[in-house]
């Protein structure tokens, strides 16, 4: 495929930027980004304008309104509308275009609340998502049902690879929108400059998230567009589990925070846990994540320290 004009949706995002990187490490030459402000994806005329303009072989589908749990409790409207709307007709004009390929990134938010873990693919569909992010969930789940119907219908040759929760460096720390580790990591840092005696953690910090280092993902999707042409969806990830509460204490432990942790129960604490089971991109594509959580945490401490006047306070 190093031959393909390959375009990449939010490519000056924070998975982007590390996917526009591994592909050109690759030997890819012809690795094209559409992202705001030259496209607005929820505009159908923005759309056409992006396949006449950067005629793509393929498409990598990445671009995605969204946020951590308050953000998706104060905005489940605009993140079901807007996801949806960037997704199912970027789809469609690929395969009226007739493009070879469509690569489609899900979520972890797209499996049901009570989904036994390790999470399977074959689970997907046996019940209703967490409520607090099940509207961004459900519009980007939509793309697996597209892409499975129009692969039966037209042949067309989508597949759809379902991320759990990305860090690592360039990660969004904005305080409205951030998830939980950029968001842990600027509060430790920021009271650690500030002299701060004390942060404030929502929930009760016995739900479990696995996490996944965006250059891991990013080595993930590589392998998946060029070797995976199958309708089943696939689990990218760690393998691996860890309460809030355990990263709370890694995350201060790792950035010297000595103060008090304040748990506000008030708050909720999202799906009660996630872990995926990644047996099938192993077997599909041979993927299986190399970087250490605890090293992996560390430099995205070290970035965020090194780019912390600049980023939103």
């Amino acid at each position: 495929m190093k031959d393909n004009r390959i375009t990449i949706t939010g490519g000056r995002g924070f998975l982007g930027k590390h996917l526009v990187r591994a592909f050109e490490k690759r030997g890819y030459g012809k690795i094209l980004v559409a992202d705001l402000p030259d496209y607005n994806l929820t505009q159908p005329g923005d759309i056409r304008r992006l396949y006449d303009e950067q005629r793509p072989d393929a498409v990598i589908h990445l671009a995605a309104k969204v946020g951590g749990i308050g953000f998706n409790q104060e905005n489940p409207g605009s993140l079901f509308y807007e996801n949806i709307m960037m997704g199912v007709p970027l789809m469609h004009e690929g395969y009226l275009r007739g493009i070879k390929k469509f690569v489609a990134l899900g979520t972890i938010c797209a499996y049901p609340k009570f989904t036994p873990v390790p999470f399977r693919e074959d689970d997907l569909w046996n019940g209703y998502p967490e409520e607090t992010n099940a509207p961004y969930g459900l519009a980007k789940k939509m793309m697996l049902v597209q892409a499975q119907a129009y692969r039966q219908q037209y042949g067309f040759n989508a597949i759809f690879l379902l991320p759990v929760n990305l860090y690592g460096p360039g990660d969004n720390f904005d305080p409205r929108s951030s998830h939980v580790i950029p968001a842990l990591i600027k509060r430790c840092t920021d009271a650690v400059r500030r002299k701060e005696t004390e942060i404030v953690v929502w929930g009760t910090g016995s739900a479990t998230r696995e996490f996944f280092y965006v250059e891991d993902a990013a080595e993930a999707i590589v392998l998946a567009t060029e070797r995976y042409d199958k309708p089943e969806p696939v689990n990218i990830g760690a393998g691996f589990e860890i309460s809030i509460r355990d990263l709370v204490g890694l995350i201060v432990e790792l950035t010297g925070f000595q103060g008090r942790i304040v748990w506000d129960k008030s708050k909720p604490d999202g799906q009660p846990r996630r872990m995926l089971d990644t047996t099938r991109a192993y077997r599909e594509f041979g993927f299986q994540a190399r970087t250490d959580f605890r090293e992996g945490l560390q430099k995205t401490i070290e970035w965020y320290r090194a780019q912390s006047d600049t980023l939103p306070s």
